[in-house]
């Protein structure tokens, strides 16, 4: 599904629009991850809140695919098999979402972002990072927060395969930015040399998205 198939009419879509017009949410207060856990304007859940475009995608496990192109030495396409044949990694970490929800110690298992890369040989002149996920949508990191130390493309939570309505079988976690910079369903990781806008930071979301300075909508 390409970009332009998105839904953009779902009852969330159109909310999440008019809260960045508004700034809905924002606090104007600054907090760091080193000295406070939770960031400002956000409140903590038990449960995990299900957010998406309106709809989830059916993916199999005998033809789901990963994809890793751009600007890399070795462009990948592996299937299930091949991916769950990579090391797997298991981390703990916080959650935060732009709608105001945080979730403590969620407890991931993966394939480590930066092991991939590994495989990958991004080139010296690659700089950020393009996702795109079986629904169509799509986002964007700079290549260092996609390697964070604790980023991982998850196939399992809280011991589990991870399902469907949270991005299963496999999702990206980068746990510093707001969870939508994390794409679920995820079908294709390219790599760039410069910046470029993905679904929501078209529709008024912030480029980065730093939970701890509020970095929820678009800057001029």
């Amino acid at each position: 599904m390409s970009d332009d198939q998105i839904p953009e009419d779902s009852k969330l879509t159109t909310s999440k629009r008019r809260w960045a017009a508004e700034g809905k949410f924002l606090t104007g207060r600054i907090s760091r991850p080193e000295t406070e856990r939770l960031p400002p304007g956000q409140h903590l859940v038990k449960n995990w809140p299900v957010l998406d475009l309106g709809q989830q995608p059916v993916i199999s496990i005998e033809s789901w695919r990963l994809e890793v192109r751009g600007l890399i030495e070795t462009p990948l396409d592996l299937n299930w098999a091949a991916f769950q044949a990579l090391e797997q990694s298991t981390m703990v970490s916080d959650i935060h979402c732009v709608t105001t929800w945080s979730r403590y110690d969620n407890k991931w298992k993966g394939v480590a972002t930066r092991d991939l890369l590994d495989l990958a040989m991004p080139k010296e002149e690659t700089g950020y990072v393009m996702l795109t996920s079986y629904d169509g949508y799509t986002t964007n990191l700079p290549l260092s927060d996609f390697a964070a130390e604790d980023a991982v493309l998850a196939t399992a939570w809280e011991g589990l395969p991870l399902t469907r309505d949270h991005g299963g079988p496999m999702r990206l976690v980068v746990p510093h930015l707001y969870f939508w910079k994390s794409a679920k369903w995820l079908r294709r990781i390219d790599l760039l040399p410069a910046d470029k806008a993905g679904f929501w930071e078209k529709n008024g979301y912030h480029m980065y998205g730093d939970p701890w300075r509020e970095q929820r909508y678009f800057e001029d």
